[in-house]
């Protein structure tokens, strides 16, 4: 790769790039506001594997991700955030839900709490105003970061709670020059999902969507093909990236049952066509980029590394 730093391509027309590799981890090349683009990398999973679970191919290159500007983390389970990872990426903020900031810092990592938006309808209170009136980023308001703005959205992802970590969960809107990012975190289905698109300002142009897991049989506090799709129905992105599947899997657990790894993102694109015909959805390979081309709305595509 040659042109930028970090080793960046040049982006495409729209300057948005999407590199996927692996489980929830993305590149994000997003568009500034004054030109270039901002790196930011979502739930880094860098290394060969997170804890006892085992990573199906090649660890990622390292020129996909180096030179990142920041993390942005949506929980603490060790296959979102896995602390040797993030200290692969240097000292760079690591936006998250402000208990895991603060547990991250305790780590010698750079923390960086953002608040959720109030409910529809819930403005916050009294005390949280006041502070929010003395420090910034207000409450739930846009942080900048890099030269694009990240705020959280709101998750439920409430199953295996860790006693060791805090259990904070959340997604994340990115906003760059002409196109914002929804990173959707670890969640399942719930009431406040479609405010996400009023939360970022009318429009979702790319979704990165949770598809499946670890293991054949879903847990609860997950999305699976069905409900990704549902999910992306009620938010309308414009284009849809099925993430966290066909990655990892517990030991000897590969091929158990025969082939489940392989199937969860072409069943979030047919289970999108039934849903959200309007949605693109790009499937990607790890270690596959997509470049946001306008004009360019072919209902499937799929992007091999």
């Amino acid at each position: 790769m040659t042109g930028a730093p970090g080793g960046r391509d040049p982006a495409g027309p729209s300057g948005l790039r999407v590199t996927w590799l692996g489980h929830s981890t993305v590149v994000l090349d997003v568009p500034r506001a004054g030109g270039g683009t901002a790196r930011l990398v979502t739930d880094p999973l860098l290394r060969r594997h997170a804890g006892l679970l085992r990573r199906r191919g090649d660890r990622p290159d390292t020129d996909a991700w180096r030179g990142a500007d920041a993390a942005l983390l949506s929980h603490l389970h060790h296959d979102h955030a896995e602390l040797g990872s993030l200290r692969l990426l240097g000292d760079v903020p690591v936006l998250t839900a402000p208990a895991n900031a603060r547990w991250l810092r305790g780590k010698g990592l750079r923390g960086v709490g953002l608040d959720l938006p109030p409910a529809a309808g819930h403005p916050p209170g009294r005390d949280v105003a006041h502070h929010a009136a003395q420090h910034a980023p207000q409450h739930g308001d846009w942080h900048d970061v890099a030269g694009v703005e990240v705020r959280l959205t709101a998750a439920v992802h409430g199953d295996r709670p860790m006693p060791h970590r805090p259990n904070g969960a959340s997604g994340h809107l990115v906003r760059g020059r002409g196109t914002t990012v929804w990173a959707v975190g670890d969640t399942e289905h719930h009431a406040g999902v479609g405010r996400v698109r009023e939360l970022a300002g009318g429009r979702v142009d790319v979704a990165l969507v949770p598809v499946s897991g670890w293991g054949p049989r879903l847990s609860g506090g997950h999305l699976g093909p069905r409900g990704a799709a549902e999910v992306c129905a009620e938010v309308r992105p414009r284009v849809a990236v099925p993430v966290h599947w066909g990655t990892l899997h517990v030991p000897g657990g590969q091929h158990l049952p025969r082939g489940w790894m392989d199937h969860a993102g072409e069943a979030f694109a047919a289970a999108c066509r039934r849903a959200a015909p309007d949605v693109r959805v790009v499937v990607l390979q790890p270690g596959g980029t997509w470049r946001d081309t306008p004009g360019d709305d072919d209902g499937l595509e799929h992007v091999f590394g």
